[in-house]
Order: structure tokens, then sequence, then C-alpha cells
């Protein structure tokens, strides 16, 4: 088991909604910015949503208004709510975490390991 595990994500009709859920799978030392990415067959990974610690959040344009980012910082989870979905959705979404696995080591990047999300027209 990797250190983010997703859940969620499935098929769903255009105009539906989605959840996905991203959460560690044991305590780090820090966990800082937090999101989503998603990569459409043929084409580059590209940033969905994230959110800091602080609680800012950014979006990219094709999904704003249609999603929405929740992170808990108690259980160190990040959601995904996908309203509105479009057929261009469709693609694996992957969790992504900016961590610090103890103190003293600098933060690096991890990734889920992909949740497939299918919209129909």
């Amino acid at each position: 088991q990797g250190l983010l595990v997703e859940s969620g994500g499935g098929s769903e009709q255009a105009g539906g909604s989605l959840r996905l859920s991203c959460a560690l799978s044991r305590r780090v030392f820090r966990v800082n910015a937090m999101g989503w990415y998603r990569q459409a067959p043929g084409k580059q990974r590209e940033m969905v949503a994230f959110v800091s610690s602080s609680g800012s959040t950014n979006y990219a344009e094709s999904v704003k208004g249609r999603f929405t980012i929740f992170r808990d910082n108690a259980r160190n989870t990040v959601d995904l709510q996908m309203n509105s979905l479009k057929p261009e959705d469709t693609a694996v979404y992957y969790c992504n975490a900016a961590l610090n696995l103890a103190l003293g080591i600098a933060p690096s990047t991890y990734w889920g390991q992909g949740t497939q999300v299918t919209v129909s027209s």
C-alpha cells in the first residue's frame, strides 16, 4: 500500500457527480500542499485542484465552479467533489501531496496510485 490511498471514482453520465477521496496511510511529520491531478489518454498530466496547508485553494480553469477540493487536516485527507461532470473530465485522477516524512527531512512530492473517472455523454 502506498503512502497516499485513493478511493472513489468510477463511471458517471454527463451532468452527474462523483467524489474522490485520498488519505495518508500512516502518520508523517508534516503535510504541506495536497491536491489532485489528472491524466487523460494521450495527454500530459495536469493539475486539477490543490489546497495549501493554510487552506488556500487553486483550480484549473476547466473545473472552476464545478469541482471543489476539501481538506481535513486532522485526518490528513483531501477530497475532490466533482459536479456537472463532462465527458472531457474522463481521466485517471491522482492524489498528490508534499510531505515531510520526518523532522529534518526535506519535503518531497508523493502520488497516489490513480483512480479512473469515466464520464459518458
